[in-house]
């Protein structure tokens, strides 16, 4: 784990040792299995939530900022309690599986609750990415989602600020849960009114039913490749991997986390991980309404100012952001460090140039090393199926199989697909029968669409790294493959924070290009005669930002070896990706189809001879 030449101390954290028992067969495939067994786990989630309000009745689960920013606490036998009243009101509605509920509100109190009355109750819900609503001008996507669910119930917690969306979407007759002032063209039934049912034996009845069949929610995901997907979640996908987690983050069961989080409950690692590993093991969540953003930063580090965690999750972007807070301000970071054990990463890699940083940080503010974890999963595998372990992680690996699941890398052309199998692999799609027949092969592996390969082909013990995404593959005019998903990384590392994300252009052309997303903060600080509120046309125009570009393309393809290893061309893109467009995913990543089949024109500007001025071109010969 050391990186910058000196030995510091680990702070000590109890996290098993990411092993695996290797099978290579004659045709190429390779199996891979922890050879550690898994332990029990409970039938339905919220088995644990009835074990913890006996346990621990008040001990906070989760705590939200109420208006005046005050934390309003919401403790174990309270959320017990709420929880089977709601569920009451879920099944006097005679909401079932035939009639679920969607969520098209964010993180809240509220929402957690419906979620979990949900999940006892055996009745599905759908949390959708608020963005679909709120940000959308167009409700394409939005609408698909409510053509496959066909709910009888929907929350919307700020009806004023869901109305468009709500009139656009929502049918006659299905009620919506949300605040009655702001329901202006469909009537609104107040929270309130939910929580103020009585519960009856039903509810025990209902939740005695639950079996680990029982389809729990249904996560939508990117639909990078077309319509978005609908994946089953069933109970035994969540129960299973968080005993997955607890297996492999051992000191969970030592003392209940606590986490200050604000990754989205639509998405896996959020709702699925971060929410169930709190519950799972009598933990604290408090929920952050900040996000990594210039103004969303603020919220989250006032709470962390306020909130030291035991274990901190979130993607490589917030550590981004979080980073010039903890640089800057000793106490906040002496905070920040005084008690966590763990930081966990995932959803895109984190370079280790960055990852040295932040363990120079943590060793200036505590005098240790914080121990730091990733791996691959999907929301399909509930996520947590491969991860690093007690040894640490490097930038770039994933690790090895957690206890129970089991991996498959079976040869697509010159890669190694990674396919798994486990309790905690969906069944399938919710009313997609085709997408789900072709998910699996034939021994009932999910094809996990990502390429993996071995960090040292003969110390399988180092475990594996990420190499790209299958259908990212592309070839060149020349015949040459190129691997996006890593040449994408290694650009935005290169360019080191000057770039948001890049998308790689040049099927069936002679050579890579690429558009870029400028960080156009960073970018502008490069010139610093920009009037104040410049445009993104006269941030990227600027001599100075373009001279600053056009050395690190140069330079970056100094250091690559062969012509698909580089870009030799990029444009600076002055627009935003497009939601209703599909250019950027629910949870903020690049649909690259979608945005190069969407600026066709500018990928033709790319290979244009000569090529326009707001064309930035290598000058750099690669090496060979």
């Amino acid at each position: 784990m050391t990186t910058t030449g000196r030995s510091t101390r680990v702070r000590p954290v109890r996290v098993a040792k990411a092993v695996a028992v290797v099978d290579r067969r004659p045709d190429g495939t390779t199996y891979l299995r922890n050879p550690n067994p898994l332990g029990p786990y409970p039938v339905a989630l919220t088995d644990r939530l009835v074990e913890w309000a006996q346990r621990a009745p008040g001990r906070t689960l989760a705590a939200q900022r109420d208006a005046h920013g005050e934390w309003q606490h919401m403790a174990y036998a309270d959320a017990l309690d709420r929880v089977r009243r709601v569920a009451q009101a879920l099944l006097a509605r005679g909401l079932s599986a035939q009639r679920p509920v969607v969520m098209l509100s964010g993180n809240s109190l509220a929402h957690l609750v419906l979620a979990l009355a949900a999940k006892h109750a055996g009745i599905p819900y759908a949390p959708i990415a608020p963005a679909y609503s709120l940000q959308a001008r167009e409700f394409d996507a939005l609408r698909f989602v409510f053509d496959q669910m066909q709910p009888g119930l929907v929350l919307a917690e700020d009806t004023t600020a869901f109305q468009r969306a709500l009139a656009a979407v929502v049918p006659a007759g299905v009620e919506v849960v949300g605040s009655p002032s702001g329901a202006t063209g469909h009537p609104a039934t107040p929270f309130e009114t939910l929580l103020g049912t009585a519960a009856s034996a039903e509810v025990e009845r209902a939740h005695a039913a639950v079996t680990g069949d029982t389809v729990a929610k249904i996560l939508f995901t990117s639909g990078s490749t077309g319509r978005p997907k609908a994946v089953i979640n069933t109970q035994r996908m969540l129960c299973s991997n968080q005993e997955m987690i607890r297996t492999a983050m051992a000191f969970l069961a030592d003392e209940p986390p606590v986490i200050c989080d604000w990754l989205p409950w639509n998405h896996t690692f959020g709702g699925n991980h971060n929410v169930g590993l709190v519950l799972y093991n009598g933990g604290t969540l408090y929920i952050d309404e900040g996000k990594p953003t210039p103004d969303g930063m603020a919220i989250t580090v006032r709470n962390l100012r306020e909130i030291a965690p035991t274990a901190y999750f979130n993607v490589p972007r917030g550590y981004e952001m979080l980073m010039p807070y903890l640089k800057r301000d000793a106490a906040f970071r002496r905070h920040f460090f005084s008690r966590v054990k763990l930081l966990f990463y995932a959803a895109a890699g984190l370079g280790q140039r960055f990852w040295d940083e932040l363990r120079d940080v943590a060793i200036d503010a505590c005098g240790e090393e914080i121990m730091m974890m990733t791996g691959l999963g999907a929301t399909e595998s509930s996520p947590y199926a491969l991860s690093t372990g007690s040894d640490g992680a490097v930038s770039g690996r994933i690790g090895l199989p957690v206890p129970g699941v089991e991996v498959k890398l079976s040869p697509v052309g010159s890669k190694l697909e990674a396919r798994l199998r486990g309790p905690n692999i969906t069944p399938g799609f919710f009313r997609q029968p085709e997408l789900t027949a072709a998910a699996f092969d034939e021994e009932g592996f999910y094809k996990l669409g990502d390429a993996v390969r071995w960090v040292d082909d003969g110390d399988t013990s180092l475990g594996l790294v990420f190499d790209g995404r299958i259908n990212e593959d592309f070839k060149l005019s020349t015949g040459t493959w190129v691997s996006a998903g890593p040449l994408r990384v290694k650009f935005l590392q290169h360019f080191g924070g000057l770039a948001q994300d890049v998308v790689i252009a040049a099927p069936d052309r002679p050579f890579v290009t690429g558009l870029a997303f400028p960080a156009l903060d960073a970018c502008a600080a490069l010139a610093p005669d920009l009037p104040a509120g410049a445009t993104a046309e006269q941030i990227v125009s600027h001599p100075a930002v373009r001279a600053t570009i056009s050395a690190l393309l140069d330079d970056f393809a100094r250091e690559q070896t062969g012509s698909a290893a580089t870009v030799a061309r990029l444009i600076l893109l002055t627009t935003r990706p497009s939601l209703d467009a599909r250019e950027i995913t629910d949870k903020g990543s690049l649909n690259q189809k979608a945005v190069l089949a969407n600026r066709a024109a500018l990928v033709d500007d790319l290979y244009a001879d000569p090529p326009p001025p707001h064309v930035i071109v290598s000058g750099a010969r690669v090496r060979r």
